[in-house]
């Protein structure tokens, strides 16, 4: 029996039909991806660094801006290096709809636990 990896005059990688152009669009498209992921990481450590201190609403948009990049890159993680930007719209549904239901669940939790000290009267 004849192994898979073995065969004759390497036809297996002769079959895969790359261009060079195809390998250079995939090449540009992660370069681009990352470029925006360390743009994105950069602005998010200068408003840690210079913002912080600035008052009580500009750290409220300290924090909402983390959070809205953060989730801009995960988003853009997923999409390109984890390959599901590039499949059927009903499979990047089925994988992402229940980590985007666990998110909101966990922010309606945040949200209406964090004033049950306030309501009840158990903090000083």
């Amino acid at each position: 029996m004849e192994r898979d990896d073995l065969i004759k005059d390497n036809e297996y990688a002769l079959s895969a039909h790359h261009s060079e152009e195809e390998g250079s669009a995939v090449r540009s498209k992660v370069v681009k991806v990352t470029i925006i992921l360390s743009l994105l990481t950069f602005v998010e450590v200068c408003m840690g660094v210079w913002l912080s201190d600035r008052g009580a609403f500009t750290w409220q948009m300290v924090k909402w801006g983390f959070i809205i990049m953060t989730a801009i890159k995960a988003g853009l993680i997923v999409m390109e290096f984890m390959h599901l930007g590039h499949e059927k719209k009903a499979l990047k549904w089925l994988v992402l709809a229940p980590y985007i239901g666990f998110i909101l669940y966990l922010a309606f939790i945040c949200l209406t636990e964090a004033t049950y000290i306030f309501t009840v009267g158990g903090g000083n």
